[in-house]
C-alpha cells in the first residue's frame, strides 16, 4: 500500500469521523436535558448510553489498540448508567475522544496499519480497526438522530442547503 493511498484513507477515515460529530451535535442541540437520558423501554438504551457506548469503543479500539495504550474499557456500565452526565457533558466527552482518537488515526504509520491485534476478542488489522471505529460511530449516530426525531418530531436539517438530488460527475 503506498503512502498516497495510506493518506486517502486517513483522511476518509477523518472526514466520516467528522460528519458523525457533526450530526450528534445537531441532535443534541434539539434535546433536553431530560431527553437525554430517557430509555422507550428496557431493551432500549437511552442517547446518554449511546454517547457512554460510543466513548468506551472509540477509546478501546483507536485510542488504546491503535495508540497502544492500556485498554481501561468497562463496556457494561455505559449500558447500565442511567444518569450522572449532563448533556454538555456527554458531548464534551465524546468530542474530546474522537478528537484524541483523529490523533492516533492521523499518527499511525504504515506498520501499524498492517500490525493484526486482538480487540474485544475480534483480530484486526490497523486498517480494521479505523474501519470499525467509523461503521460504529455510524451506526449509532443514525440511532442518535432516530431517537432525536422520535422526541421532537421534525427533521434535523443534516444536508439542508445541499441538493442531493445532483447527479453523479465524471471526472
Amino acid at each position: 500500500m503506498s503512502e498516497e493511498v495510506i493518506n486517502e484513507f486517513t483522511e476518509q477515515i477523518i472526514y466520516r469521523l467528522n460528519e458523525s460529530t457533526r450530526m450528534v451535535t445537531i441532535s443534541f442541540n434539539q434535546l433536553s436535558e431530560n431527553d437525554i437520558w430517557k430509555r422507550f423501554n428496557e431493551s432500549s438504551n437511552s442517547i446518554g448510553n449511546l454517547i457512554l457506548h460510543l466513548c468506551g469503543n472509540i477509546t478501546q479500539y483507536a485510542i488504546s489498540s491503535l495508540g497502544n495504550k492500556e485498554d481501561k474499557r468497562e463496556r457494561d456500565a455505559e449500558f447500565s448508567a442511567q444518569e450522572g452526565f449532563s448533556k454538555k457533558e456527554l458531548l464534551y466527552k465524546l468530542t474530546n475522544i474522537v478528537e484524541e482518537a483523529k490523533e492516533v488515526i492521523q499518527d499511525c504509520t504504515y506498520s501499524e496499519w498492517m500490525r493484526k491485534r486482538e480487540v474485544q476478542g475480534f483480530n484486526f488489522s490497523g486498517i480494521g480497526i479505523a474501519i470499525h471505529v467509523t461503521e460504529h460511530y455510524s451506526y449509532h449516530t443514525g440511532q442518535i438522530a432516530f431517537w432525536t426525531k422520535q422526541l421532537k418530531n421534525k427533521s434535523l436539517g443534516f444536508y439542508e442547503g445541499i441538493d442531493l438530488n445532483t447527479k453523479n460527475k465524471n471526472n
